[in-house]
Protein backbone atom coordinates (compact mmCIF):
# COMPACT_ATOMS: atom_id res chain seq x y z
CA UNK A 1 0.00 0.00 0.00
CA UNK A 2 3.17 2.69 0.96
CA UNK A 3 4.69 1.93 -2.45
CA UNK A 4 1.06 2.27 -4.25
CA UNK A 5 0.66 6.31 -2.13
CA UNK A 6 3.95 6.64 -3.47
CA UNK A 7 3.62 6.11 -6.65
CA UNK A 8 0.53 7.87 -6.78
CA UNK A 9 2.73 10.92 -5.69
CA UNK A 10 2.68 11.02 -2.34
CA UNK A 11 5.19 11.77 -0.41
CA UNK A 12 5.93 8.52 1.97
CA UNK A 13 8.90 8.13 4.36
CA UNK A 14 9.53 4.87 4.92
CA UNK A 15 10.56 3.16 7.95
CA UNK A 16 10.00 -0.39 6.78
CA UNK A 17 13.37 -0.36 5.50
CA UNK A 18 15.99 -2.60 6.83
CA UNK A 19 19.05 -1.79 5.37
CA UNK A 20 21.60 0.77 5.69
CA UNK A 21 21.12 4.25 3.94
CA UNK A 22 24.47 4.90 3.77
CA UNK A 23 26.38 3.69 0.39
CA UNK A 24 28.85 0.95 -0.05
CA UNK A 25 32.62 2.25 0.52
CA UNK A 26 34.33 3.45 -2.44
CA UNK A 27 37.39 0.79 -1.89
CA UNK A 28 35.13 -2.15 -1.72
CA UNK A 29 33.18 -1.00 -4.94
CA UNK A 30 36.64 -0.96 -6.75
CA UNK A 31 37.72 -4.04 -5.79
CA UNK A 32 34.37 -5.27 -6.84
CA UNK A 33 34.91 -3.54 -10.27
CA UNK A 34 38.71 -4.23 -10.61
CA UNK A 35 37.44 -8.08 -9.55
CA UNK A 36 35.38 -8.15 -13.05
CA UNK A 37 37.80 -6.34 -15.04
CA UNK A 38 40.31 -9.21 -13.89
CA UNK A 39 37.99 -11.75 -15.29
CA UNK A 40 36.81 -13.10 -11.95
CA UNK A 41 33.54 -13.97 -13.22
CA UNK A 42 33.42 -17.72 -13.54
CA UNK A 43 32.44 -20.62 -10.94
CA UNK A 44 34.34 -20.75 -7.42
CA UNK A 45 34.35 -22.94 -5.21
CA UNK A 46 30.71 -23.96 -3.64
CA UNK A 47 32.13 -23.04 0.06
CA UNK A 48 33.68 -19.71 -1.43
CA UNK A 49 37.04 -18.72 -2.57
CA UNK A 50 40.01 -19.32 -0.51
CA UNK A 51 41.23 -15.54 0.05
CA UNK A 52 38.07 -14.82 1.39
CA UNK A 53 37.19 -17.83 3.63
CA UNK A 54 40.80 -17.06 5.01
CA UNK A 55 39.88 -13.26 5.92
CA UNK A 56 37.00 -14.58 7.60
CA UNK A 57 38.87 -16.97 9.54
CA UNK A 58 40.86 -13.77 10.83
CA UNK A 59 38.22 -11.90 11.34
CA UNK A 60 36.19 -13.93 13.89
CA UNK A 61 39.36 -14.73 15.61
CA UNK A 62 40.22 -11.33 16.18
CA UNK A 63 36.46 -9.73 16.34
CA UNK A 64 34.51 -12.77 17.96
CA UNK A 65 37.50 -15.39 19.69
CA UNK A 66 36.40 -17.52 17.09
CA UNK A 67 39.33 -19.88 16.69
CA UNK A 68 38.07 -21.37 13.14
CA UNK A 69 40.16 -22.50 9.90
CA UNK A 70 39.19 -21.36 7.12
CA UNK A 71 38.35 -24.87 5.57
CA UNK A 72 35.54 -24.62 8.25
CA UNK A 73 34.25 -21.57 6.68
CA UNK A 74 30.96 -21.28 4.13
CA UNK A 75 30.25 -18.42 1.96
CA UNK A 76 27.06 -18.06 1.06
CA UNK A 77 25.09 -15.27 -0.89
CA UNK A 78 23.78 -13.36 1.59
CA UNK A 79 23.36 -13.92 5.23
CA UNK A 80 19.44 -15.05 4.76
CA UNK A 81 21.26 -18.18 3.13
CA UNK A 82 22.98 -18.99 5.62
CA UNK A 83 20.38 -18.67 8.22
CA UNK A 84 18.06 -20.99 5.72
CA UNK A 85 21.09 -23.73 4.90
CA UNK A 86 21.69 -24.18 9.00
CA UNK A 87 18.14 -24.04 10.01
CA UNK A 88 17.93 -27.14 7.06
CA UNK A 89 20.58 -29.32 8.11
CA UNK A 90 19.61 -29.27 12.10
CA UNK A 91 15.96 -29.53 12.10
CA UNK A 92 13.70 -32.57 10.31
CA UNK A 93 10.41 -33.00 10.38
CA UNK A 94 8.01 -32.87 13.61
CA UNK A 95 10.87 -31.24 15.14
CA UNK A 96 11.09 -27.91 17.42
CA UNK A 97 13.72 -25.29 18.15
CA UNK A 98 13.48 -22.40 20.43
CA UNK A 99 12.92 -18.57 19.32
CA UNK A 100 13.33 -15.33 21.70
CA UNK A 101 10.81 -13.53 20.13
CA UNK A 102 10.37 -11.02 19.08
CA UNK A 103 12.55 -12.09 16.24
CA UNK A 104 13.35 -11.90 12.41
CA UNK A 105 10.47 -12.61 9.95
CA UNK A 106 12.10 -14.84 8.60
CA UNK A 107 13.73 -17.57 11.34
CA UNK A 108 10.03 -18.93 11.56
CA UNK A 109 9.30 -19.79 7.42
CA UNK A 110 12.69 -21.05 7.54
CA UNK A 111 11.78 -23.04 10.18
CA UNK A 112 8.29 -24.04 8.60
CA UNK A 113 9.94 -25.33 5.40
CA UNK A 114 11.93 -27.91 6.87
CA UNK A 115 8.32 -28.87 8.38
CA UNK A 116 9.22 -28.66 12.11
CA UNK A 117 7.78 -25.92 14.60
CA UNK A 118 8.64 -22.88 16.92
CA UNK A 119 8.34 -22.38 20.68
CA UNK A 120 8.34 -19.00 21.31
CA UNK A 121 10.50 -17.80 24.37
CA UNK A 122 8.91 -15.51 26.69
CA UNK A 123 10.91 -12.05 27.10
CA UNK A 124 11.21 -9.36 29.68
CA UNK A 125 10.28 -5.60 29.37
CA UNK A 126 13.66 -5.26 27.77
CA UNK A 127 13.32 -8.16 25.12
CA UNK A 128 15.90 -10.43 26.76
CA UNK A 129 14.81 -14.14 27.30
CA UNK A 130 12.86 -14.84 30.33
CA UNK A 131 11.97 -18.43 31.98
CA UNK A 132 14.01 -20.09 28.30
CA UNK A 133 13.67 -23.31 29.68
CA UNK A 134 9.92 -23.69 30.05
CA UNK A 135 10.48 -23.11 25.68
CA UNK A 136 12.48 -26.04 25.73
CA UNK A 137 10.88 -29.67 25.32
CA UNK A 138 12.21 -33.30 23.92
CA UNK A 139 11.69 -32.23 20.34
CA UNK A 140 13.96 -28.86 20.99
CA UNK A 141 17.12 -29.07 18.52
CA UNK A 142 18.42 -25.87 18.72
CA UNK A 143 17.85 -22.29 20.41
CA UNK A 144 18.43 -19.16 18.05
CA UNK A 145 20.09 -16.09 19.42
CA UNK A 146 20.24 -12.92 17.43
CA UNK A 147 22.38 -10.45 19.14
CA UNK A 148 21.95 -7.41 18.22
CA UNK A 149 18.24 -8.24 17.49
CA UNK A 150 15.95 -7.35 14.62
CA UNK A 151 13.53 -5.85 15.24
CA UNK A 152 13.86 -5.15 19.06
CA UNK A 153 17.49 -3.90 18.71
CA UNK A 154 18.24 -5.77 21.78
CA UNK A 155 21.84 -7.06 23.31
CA UNK A 156 22.85 -10.02 25.10
CA UNK A 157 25.04 -9.56 27.50
CA UNK A 158 27.52 -12.59 29.27
CA UNK A 159 24.80 -13.21 31.50
CA UNK A 160 22.17 -14.19 29.31
CA UNK A 161 24.21 -15.45 27.05
CA UNK A 162 26.08 -18.17 29.94
CA UNK A 163 22.40 -19.08 30.67
CA UNK A 164 21.62 -20.05 27.10
CA UNK A 165 25.34 -21.73 27.23
CA UNK A 166 24.07 -23.62 30.10
CA UNK A 167 20.75 -24.43 28.79
CA UNK A 168 22.19 -25.51 25.54
CA UNK A 169 24.78 -28.20 27.36
CA UNK A 170 22.25 -29.19 29.94
CA UNK A 171 19.48 -30.27 26.89
CA UNK A 172 22.16 -31.33 24.60
CA UNK A 173 20.95 -28.77 21.97
CA UNK A 174 22.83 -26.29 19.52
CA UNK A 175 22.49 -22.84 19.02
CA UNK A 176 22.62 -20.78 15.98
CA UNK A 177 23.73 -17.69 16.74
CA UNK A 178 22.83 -15.04 14.07
CA UNK A 179 25.06 -12.35 14.07
CA UNK A 180 24.38 -9.69 11.37
CA UNK A 181 23.93 -6.37 13.22
CA UNK A 182 27.32 -7.55 15.57
CA UNK A 183 29.30 -4.00 14.02
CA UNK A 184 25.95 -1.85 14.77
CA UNK A 185 26.34 -1.63 18.51
CA UNK A 186 26.30 1.59 20.82
CA UNK A 187 26.82 0.93 24.84
CA UNK A 188 27.80 -2.67 25.13
CA UNK A 189 30.21 -4.80 23.70
CA UNK A 190 29.17 -7.83 21.48
CA UNK A 191 30.04 -11.06 22.35
CA UNK A 192 29.79 -14.52 20.57
CA UNK A 193 28.07 -17.02 22.13
CA UNK A 194 30.41 -19.60 20.19
CA UNK A 195 33.23 -17.99 21.70
CA UNK A 196 32.26 -19.47 25.42
CA UNK A 197 33.80 -22.93 27.33
CA UNK A 198 31.77 -25.90 25.69
CA UNK A 199 29.83 -24.20 23.09
CA UNK A 200 32.43 -24.92 20.03
CA UNK A 201 30.63 -27.72 19.03
CA UNK A 202 27.21 -26.72 19.61
CA UNK A 203 27.28 -23.55 17.43
CA UNK A 204 26.50 -22.21 14.46
CA UNK A 205 27.52 -18.97 13.66
CA UNK A 206 26.38 -16.38 11.12
CA UNK A 207 27.15 -13.11 9.66
CA UNK A 208 27.24 -11.20 6.43
CA UNK A 209 28.53 -7.96 5.03
CA UNK A 210 25.09 -6.32 4.47
CA UNK A 211 24.74 -4.06 7.50
CA UNK A 212 28.38 -3.42 8.33
CA UNK A 213 29.53 -2.58 5.35
CA UNK A 214 26.15 -1.53 3.62
CA UNK A 215 26.77 -4.15 1.53
CA UNK A 216 22.70 -5.05 1.60
CA UNK A 217 21.92 -5.50 -2.62
CA UNK A 218 25.86 -7.45 -2.92
CA UNK A 219 24.32 -10.42 -1.09
CA UNK A 220 27.20 -11.98 0.74
CA UNK A 221 27.53 -13.73 3.91
CA UNK A 222 29.03 -16.85 6.24
CA UNK A 223 28.81 -19.46 8.52
CA UNK A 224 30.72 -21.77 10.39
CA UNK A 225 29.88 -24.58 13.04
CA UNK A 226 30.46 -28.30 13.50
CA UNK A 227 31.67 -30.42 10.74
CA UNK A 228 28.81 -32.72 11.22
CA UNK A 229 26.37 -29.95 10.34
CA UNK A 230 28.50 -27.93 7.35
CA UNK A 231 28.65 -31.02 5.62
CA UNK A 232 25.30 -30.89 5.12
CA UNK A 233 25.22 -27.44 5.25
CA UNK A 234 27.53 -27.24 1.92
CA UNK A 235 25.42 -30.27 0.48
CA UNK A 236 22.72 -27.66 0.61
CA UNK A 237 24.20 -24.82 -1.25
CA UNK A 238 26.04 -27.24 -4.18
CA UNK A 239 22.28 -28.52 -5.55
CA UNK A 240 20.61 -25.26 -4.97
CA UNK A 241 22.71 -21.67 -5.14
CA UNK A 242 25.99 -23.52 -5.98
CA UNK A 243 28.12 -20.17 -5.29
CA UNK A 244 28.15 -16.61 -4.20
CA UNK A 245 28.47 -14.70 -6.99
CA UNK A 246 32.95 -15.07 -7.18
CA UNK A 247 33.91 -10.77 -7.79
CA UNK A 248 31.34 -10.38 -5.00
CA UNK A 249 33.47 -12.11 -3.12
CA UNK A 250 36.69 -10.31 -3.64
CA UNK A 251 35.01 -7.46 -2.60
CA UNK A 252 34.16 -9.13 0.72
CA UNK A 253 38.05 -9.46 1.41
CA UNK A 254 38.81 -5.98 0.52
CA UNK A 255 35.57 -5.15 2.95
CA UNK A 256 37.19 -7.42 5.89
CA UNK A 257 41.07 -6.61 5.28
CA UNK A 258 40.36 -2.46 4.08
CA UNK A 259 39.59 0.00 6.53
CA UNK A 260 37.00 0.08 8.90
CA UNK A 261 36.59 3.63 9.91
CA UNK A 262 33.19 3.93 7.79
CA UNK A 263 31.56 1.87 10.21
CA UNK A 264 32.02 4.02 13.00
CA UNK A 265 30.97 6.79 11.50
CA UNK A 266 28.04 5.13 10.55
CA UNK A 267 27.16 3.44 14.02
CA UNK A 268 27.56 7.32 15.07
CA UNK A 269 25.36 8.55 12.87
CA UNK A 270 22.81 5.33 13.66
CA UNK A 271 23.30 6.64 17.25
CA UNK A 272 22.43 10.50 17.11
CA UNK A 273 19.40 9.18 15.26
CA UNK A 274 17.90 6.73 17.74
CA UNK A 275 18.32 9.15 20.50
CA UNK A 276 16.47 11.75 18.08
CA UNK A 277 13.50 9.36 17.31
CA UNK A 278 13.42 7.85 20.90
CA UNK A 279 12.71 10.87 22.43
CA UNK A 280 10.99 12.44 20.57
CA UNK A 281 8.57 9.38 20.98
CA UNK A 282 8.72 9.70 24.61
CA UNK A 283 7.78 13.05 24.21
CA UNK A 284 4.41 12.14 22.46
CA UNK A 285 3.92 10.15 24.90
CA UNK A 286 4.63 6.86 22.98
CA UNK A 287 6.61 4.11 25.46
CA UNK A 288 9.83 3.11 23.61
CA UNK A 289 12.82 0.71 25.12
CA UNK A 290 16.39 2.88 24.08
CA UNK A 291 17.65 -0.19 21.68
CA UNK A 292 21.28 -1.74 22.28
CA UNK A 293 21.88 -2.04 19.04
CA UNK A 294 20.84 -2.36 15.23
CA UNK A 295 18.57 0.67 13.74
CA UNK A 296 15.46 -0.15 14.99
CA UNK A 297 13.27 0.95 17.97
CA UNK A 298 10.18 -1.14 18.73
CA UNK A 299 7.63 1.26 20.80
CA UNK A 300 4.88 -0.21 22.67
CA UNK A 301 1.50 1.06 20.66
CA UNK A 302 -0.62 -1.64 22.68
CA UNK A 303 -2.47 1.71 23.74
CA UNK A 304 -3.38 3.32 20.21
CA UNK A 305 -5.17 -0.55 19.63
CA UNK A 306 -1.74 -2.61 19.10
CA UNK A 307 1.11 -2.52 15.99
CA UNK A 308 -1.46 -3.49 13.12
CA UNK A 309 -3.88 -0.61 13.78
CA UNK A 310 -1.31 1.82 14.34
CA UNK A 311 0.85 0.89 11.27
CA UNK A 312 -2.52 1.44 9.43
CA UNK A 313 -2.83 4.81 10.94
CA UNK A 314 0.93 5.69 10.25
CA UNK A 315 0.02 5.08 6.81
CA UNK A 316 -3.60 6.76 6.14
CA UNK A 317 -3.41 9.84 8.88
CA UNK A 318 1.10 10.54 8.46
CA UNK A 319 1.65 8.92 5.02
CA UNK A 320 4.46 6.84 7.39
CA UNK A 321 5.53 3.18 6.41
CA UNK A 322 5.88 0.71 9.27
CA UNK A 323 6.37 -3.08 9.57
CA UNK A 324 3.44 -4.07 12.51
CA UNK A 325 4.92 -6.22 15.65
CA UNK A 326 2.46 -8.97 14.61
CA UNK A 327 5.53 -9.55 11.87
CA UNK A 328 7.84 -10.68 14.17
CA UNK A 329 5.72 -14.16 15.89
CA UNK A 330 2.65 -13.36 18.45
CA UNK A 331 5.25 -11.54 21.42
CA UNK A 332 5.23 -8.24 19.00
CA UNK A 333 1.69 -7.73 18.44
CA UNK A 334 1.78 -4.50 20.76
CA UNK A 335 4.55 -3.14 18.90
CA UNK A 336 6.04 -1.48 15.88
CA UNK A 337 9.22 -1.35 14.32
CA UNK A 338 10.08 1.68 13.23
CA UNK A 339 13.81 1.64 11.17
CA UNK A 340 16.28 4.83 12.03
CA UNK A 341 17.96 3.83 8.43
CA UNK A 342 16.62 7.50 7.27
CA UNK A 343 18.20 10.93 7.95
CA UNK A 344 17.70 12.93 10.95
CA UNK A 345 15.64 15.42 8.96
CA UNK A 346 13.08 12.56 8.40
CA UNK A 347 12.87 11.53 11.52
CA UNK A 348 12.15 14.84 12.77
CA UNK A 349 9.08 14.81 9.95
CA UNK A 350 8.17 11.22 11.22
CA UNK A 351 7.71 13.24 14.62
CA UNK A 352 5.80 16.40 13.47
CA UNK A 353 3.54 13.83 11.57
CA UNK A 354 2.46 11.43 14.56
CA UNK A 355 2.20 14.54 16.95
CA UNK A 356 -0.88 15.99 14.34
CA UNK A 357 -2.40 12.77 14.49
CA UNK A 358 -4.25 13.31 18.04
CA UNK A 359 -2.63 9.77 19.15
Amino acid sequence: MAKKLAFEGLDIIDMGVGEPDFDTPKHIVEAGCNSIRKGETHYSPTVGIPELRQAVAEKLLRDNSLNVKADDITITPGAKMAVFAAIQALLQENDECVLIGPSWVSYEPCVAFAGASVSWAKVDENFLPQDLSSSISSKTKFILVNSPSNPTGSVFGRKVLEEIRDLAVDHDLFVISDEIYEKIIYDNKHISIGSMPGMEERTVTINGFSKAYAMTGWRLGYLTGPKDIMKWVNRLLSHSVSQATTFVQHAGVAAIRGPQAEIASMVAEFRVRRDLLVSGLRDLGISCNIPGGAFYVFPDVSQYGGGDAFVDRLLKDALIAATPGSAFGPGGVNYVRLSYAISQSKIEQVLQRIGKMHI
